[in-house]
């Protein structure tokens, strides 16, 4: 029996990216929405809300990006030759942001400081989350397997929409996961925030969709023509129902779990339509899953880790959450 190991690969590199970014997604949203709540008291109950989790939601980037370099290493070398600065200043914010979450709680008289710079990693860090995800969706230019475009070839109006609808789109993560951790005023305020920042990622989402089959002729063929339009009748389909469940749940008198997982669905399900559209390439639009994987051996070899490695991170990833399920105590704090 003969495995597709790039293939293998490709799917889990794909996961550890999705759950990355839907974990680590609300809580980078808590920090793009500190400017918004009433008080310290409010801004102290939402970040004690990712307190036990928030770093380890980090363990998936480090995945991701572990194994490109591991296993694609030529699409690791053109994606860091390409998106340099937004990488590098998505990193620089996560690790500020980081800093900010520990040295907030330790003064009282600079509190105000760590606050803005919470708010201000977290943000940078979702802006060039999008911005990396718009330039790969636009393309990379490749020639004889090294870049060959410009140092702003990551820079445009495309760029920047994905940058801030990943923004907008994380804010929305981080109230609906505050409106099911809380009770009480901060509860409240973020319900109130959720169904604007719902209608405004929905509209940021339906641009984003309107304008990425024109960025390369693959991708509108993918989706409109037959055969491959069997594939992505369904994604439309279940964005719809994601986005009735969403204001089901927002609705007064909503469940607060459903609106939390039907905002995650449609970060799932758009993440779904990209692969879509990016399949088979790694680095759109010419080079391939196959033509940037390392050797099979090298494949073999990191698999063999990665099947041990993978369902022990799971495993005490949903043991943290199973721990510190339900509503927060007010009361408890981070120390």
């Amino acid at each position: 029996m003969e495995f597709d190991l790039p293939f293998i690969w490709a799917g889990i590199i794909a996961f550890a990216v999705l759950v990355y970014v839907i974990l680590d997604g609300f809580d980078l949203g808590i920090g793009i929405l500190f400017p918004f709540a009433h008080n310290k008291k409010d801004r102290d109950t939402m970040m004690n809300s990712v307190a036990p989790i928030w770093d380890g939601n980090e363990t998936w980037l480090v995945l991701g990006g572990g194994g490109l370099f591991a296993v694609f290493p030529l699409a690791y070398a053109v994606v860091m030759s390409a998106l340099y600065m937004p990488i590098i200043l998505m990193l620089l914010a996560l690790v500020f942001r980081g800093v900010a979450f520990e040295y907030r709680w330790r003064t009282e008289r600079w509190k105000w400081v760590w606050d803005w710079a919470f708010f201000g990693g977290s943000t940078m860090a979702a802006l060039c989350q999008g911005i990396a995800l718009g330039a790969l969706v636009q393309g990379i230019e490749i020639t004889d397997r090294q870049y060959s475009g410009g140092w702003w070839d990551w820079l445009t109006p495309f760029t920047v929409l994905t940058g801030v609808a990943v923004v907008v789109g994380y804010a929305l993560l981080g109230a609906t996961w505050i409106v099911m951790k809380t009770d009480g005023a901060v509860h409240h305020r973020m319900r109130d925030l959720a169904r604007p920042l719902a209608i405004v990622t929905l509209v940021f989402i339906a641009a984003v969709s309107v304008l990425t089959p024109f960025q390369d002729f693959v991708y509108f063929e993918r989706w409109f023509a037959m055969p491959g339009v069997l594939w992505t009748l369904p994604i439309p389909v279940a964005l719809l129902i994601a986005i009735f469940a969403l204001f089901k749940g927002l609705a007064p008198g909503g469940h607060d779990v459903m609106a939390f997982l039907a905002s995650l669905s449609l970060f799932m399900i758009s993440f779904i339509g990209i692969g879509i559209s990016f399949y088979p390439n790694i680095v759109p639009p010419t080079l391939t899953i196959w033509e940037a994987a390392a050797p099979d051996e090298s494949l073999w070899f990191t698999l063999v880790g990665t099947v041990v490695l993978i369902p022990l991170i799971l495993g005490y990833t949903a043991y943290a959450y199973y721990v510190f399920r339900g509503k927060l105590d007010p009361e408890a704090g981070y120390h």
